[in-house]
């Protein structure tokens, strides 16, 4: 399924398989869930330099022909070589390129992917739930981890992200807030299922002052929302790529040490430390599978908010 131009569906193609360079494997797609990454290249908001090109970059695999599991998130090559890879800081390499964007990815039946950029995958999830651990679940890890050791932390905007990191944040013992769309009952409803506190409106104030925030919904009005929120030294965390502009705010709703800050991507490290505290933390997925063939229906869904959860494409 492939992006051609910013604004329209994805096309359905039928290419020859790809072959593997030196450093590279080739893979058979099992599974490659959808994230609002996705929506925002298909939308112009984050730039695909040289179209055209297959979306996807949570991606379940095996590799040809010998059938290792393993899994392909955003970040798909680094240079190895800039200062902020030699800083160990290789989410924010000055030369990367990133799965479905600058490198092919997972709305396919194959792909090649750089085998230093591969993680191998256990057996403790299906294909269809693992896939949106390899973006919603790793980035959404980075941002908790910028959450420091907070105690009370909200979450603006309850979609993949959030429903697989709240099962983290309550096994790591701490309490969330879930903040959603205005009426949306069905998300607060999953919310509280999965052990949040409280759940309401993000027009709301929650009960009670909240250590951290992230902010998992693009819209920047959340942020001077999320700072009202969070207590002095609190910290409020963009998880997003693309966010809308953020309004002007009163300086003293960020007065008292309050914080903000964004997510940029993901390193290796956050990637496997992430994937092997999920069997431990004993996450579970919520999915709704469409076939491959069907992306750009379940794009319009994960757009119009027609399911709580992830969805993920089956090849």
């Amino acid at each position: 399924m492939v992006f051609e131009r910013v604004g329209a569906p994805l096309r359905e193609l039928e290419l020859p398989v790809p072959e593997a360079a030196p450093g590279q494997l080739l893979l058979r797609v099992h599974a490659c869930g959808i994230c609002r990454t996705d929506l925002h290249l298909i939308d112009g908001e984050v730039e695909i330099a040289a179209p055209p090109r297959i979306l996807g970059h949570q991606v379940v695999a095996s590799t040809v022909p010998d059938g290792r599991r393993v899994g392909v998130a955003w970040l798909g090559w680094t240079c190895g070589e800039c200062s902020q890879c030699r800083a160990g800081r290789e989410n924010l390499c000055e030369r990367a390129r990133f799965t479905g964007r600058d490198i092919d990815g997972g709305f396919a039946e194959y792909m090649v992917a750089d085998e230093r950029f591969c993680f191998p995958l256990g057996e403790d999830h299906s294909d269809e739930q693992t896939a949106p651990l390899l973006c919603a679940g790793v980035i959404g890890y980075r941002a908790l981890a910028m959450c420091g050791d907070a105690q009370r932390i909200g979450f603006y905007g309850f979609g993949a992200a959030a429903h697989i990191l709240i099962q983290v944040a309550r096994w790591q013992g701490r309490d969330v807030y879930a903040f959603t769309r205005t009426g949306d009952e069905a998300a607060q409803a999953f919310a509280r299922e999965l052990g949040a506190v409280w759940a309401g409106s993000s027009e709301e104030p929650p009960p009670e002052p909240l250590d951290a925030a992230i902010i998992f919904a693009p819209l920047g009005a959340l942020v001077p929302a999320a700072l009202r929120a969070v207590c002095p030294a609190g910290t409020v965390v963009c998880g997003g790529i693309h966010m809308s502009d953020i309004p002007a705010f009163p300086y003293d709703i960020l007065w008292g040490e309050r914080s903000v800050r964004s997510v940029a991507n993901l390193t290796r490290g956050d990637a496997r430390e992430f994937l092997g505290l999920a069997p431990r933390a004993h996450v579970h997925t919520r999915v709704h599978s469409y076939p491959l063939a069907a992306a750009n229906e379940a794009l319009r869904d994960l757009r119009d908010g027609n399911f709580t959860g992830a969805a993920v494409l089956i090849p």
